[in-house]
């Protein structure tokens, strides 16, 4: 069997396939790329040809224009296509809307690059599908035992709690703009409030368009208030960025919230002055890496980015071969915004 790193190896754009002539979630612009997700650290403007499935494309039109790429094609779940004698299919990775892991096979060897993803149910898109291959490549933005997330209902249920408890304020939640925001809408659709959900202007175009691909979110109205007391006992969604601007002081009393993986580090809370922590992630924790490579039994792990050291550990103590790319120009998002 021909070596992996003929098929796909690290550049400092990102990781290249030479016979196919393209590279996966490129960081800078390159002349073909192959993206996974419509997250701005994985999709970026400027390429000259574009492949994904076709919520990515309209996601990276929606943040980017029409014009963001040279060309575009769009292959959906499972389609099968050609790139210069490389297969390449995409599969979901349960991460946001459209995310894929790219599927890439090459004189009998497969490679599947998951992008990032999550195994728990997400409301708002198709569940990850994992693929039998010879060199598994991870994300481990959460790639330590500590981060273990706990039942998404559970969370949104203290959040509900909340809501009750303290009538009289509103409860502003910060949900990174792409997917967390649509998914806790969703959850607490789920959980029965089906009052209608504010929400910033920042998030309104994302919105409609996952409306237009069928997530229905239900009621929502523009979280616009004239004075300190407007919008008590109701919940409003905002980019995180928000929780921290004048613009939260519009309303009454609120009480900051932040759906996120890092809020399970409480020192993360405590800074950015979060009253109620919502650990809610859209990537996969310590117990999901290790249920997936456990599941798939790759003949290699390689890892691209984020807490590398202990999956490598664990890959090694559990007879996996394992190595850490460390590519740059991966930040995560949740801790960004």
């Amino acid at each position: 069997m021909i070596r992996p790193e003929a098929l796909l190896r690290p550049t400092p754009e990102g990781l290249f396939c030479p016979p196919g002539g393209f590279h996966v979630d490129p960081v800078r612009p390159v002349d073909r790329a192959v993206i996974t997700h419509g997250h701005s650290d994985h999709a970026r403007a400027g390429h000259g040809a574009v492949l994904a499935t076709p919520q990515t494309l309209a996601i990276m039109a929606e943040r980017y224009g029409a014009d963001f790429a040279g060309a575009t094609q769009a292959c959906a779940y499972g389609d099968i296509t050609q790139i210069n004698g490389v297969e390449v299919s995409l599969v979901p990775a349960g991460h946001v809307l459209g995310s894929a892991q790219a599927v890439v096979r090459w004189k009998g060897l497969t490679m599947v690059v998951s992008g990032d993803y999550k195994r728990r149910r997400d409301p708002t898109c198709p569940a990850f599908e994992p693929v039998p291959c010879d060199v598994f490549i991870s994300e481990a933005t959460f790639g330590l035992p500590v981060f273990r997330h706990p039942p998404d209902n559970a969370e949104i249920a203290r959040l509900l709690r909340s809501v009750a408890q303290f009538p009289d304020r509103t409860h502003l939640v910060g949900a990174y703009a792409l997917g967390k925001a649509q998914r806790v809408i969703r959850l607490l659709r789920e959980a029965g409030w089906y009052r209608p959900i504010y929400v910033h202007g920042a998030l309104e175009r994302l919105n409609r368009l996952y409306e237009a691909h069928g997530v229905d979110l239900g009621p929502l109205a523009p979280a616009t208030a004239s004075g300190k007391g407007d919008l008590a006992g109701e919940i409003v969604i905002a980019p995180p960025s928000a929780l921290q601007d004048r613009w939260s002081r519009r309303f009454a009393d609120p009480v900051g919230a932040f759906a996120s993986g890092w809020m399970r580090v409480r020192a993360r809370a405590r800074q950015r002055g979060v009253e109620l922590p919502l650990v809610l992630s859209d990537h996969a924790d310590w117990d999901e890496l290790t249920a997936t490579v456990d599941e798939l039994r790759p003949g290699e792990l390689w890892i691209t980015h984020g807490r590398e050291e202990a999956l490598l550990r664990w890959s090694e103590l559990h007879g996996v071969p394992a190595r850490a790319l460390a590519l740059v120009g991966y930040d995560d998002e949740e801790a960004g915004e």
